[in-house]
């Protein structure tokens, strides 16, 4: 193939340090708008490592879903304030739907009431990674609806039920690889 007709995979309109928003603005790469999307893309990964290796298809699609929204919210996130509305996709729907998951799943468990350690299957300690991910993303989100860079407060109640989804998916994925007892934090020994 020449050369010419290659397609190219970088823009270099980033090189001095600045992005474009989702209107007529462009800011340094480390506003805290990037900043917070970048946070959300990154959960939005490390939930796609946990999909890859998720053992029942079903719940595997859930995490698909969740994916998708996250990354319409973070085209809300990017955007202008005066574009945001243009891009408003998550909203009360989309955080009473992760509940109805997150109950669906955590009815089919026997939680403990104590902090449990992530690790007892693969599946499991990638859904708690994401969650992590999730819950830094979440205090970005917050810190742009504090400071009223954004306004849909349905962002961080989404953000907020899906760590909760990934808990609940961590544990429920434990019990899928054969682990009748979750990993204490506190060694009862």
């Amino acid at each position: 193939m020449a050369e010419q007709d290659s397609p190219k995979y970088y823009t270099a309109t980033g090189d001095d340090g600045m992005t474009s928003l989702l209107g007529d603005q462009r800011v340094k790469k480390y506003h805290p708008q990037p900043m917070c999307y970048g946070d959300v893309d990154e959960a939005q990964s490390a939930l796609g490592v946990a999909r890859a290796i998720m053992q029942d298809e079903d719940a595997a699609q859930v995490v698909l879903q969740t994916q998708r929204d996250l990354y319409h919210l973070m085209s809300e996130l990017a955007a202008t304030p005066e574009n945001q509305e243009r891009f408003r996709k998550i909203n009360a729907d989309r955080v009473v739907w992760l509940e109805k998951h997150t109950d669906f799943y955590g009815s089919r468990l026997n939680l403990p009431r104590e902090f449990v350690i992530s690790g007892d299957s693969a599946p499991g300690a990638a859904l708690d990674y994401a969650r992590t991910v999730v819950r830094r993303a979440e205090r970005s989100v917050v810190k742009l609806d504090d400071d009223g860079t954004i306004s849909n407060p349905e962002l961080g109640r989404y953000m907020n039920r899906l760590s909760s989804l990934c808990f609940v998916l961590a544990r429920y994925e434990d019990a899928l690889s054969g682990q009748s007892k979750v990993t204490l934090a506190k060694d009862v020994g």
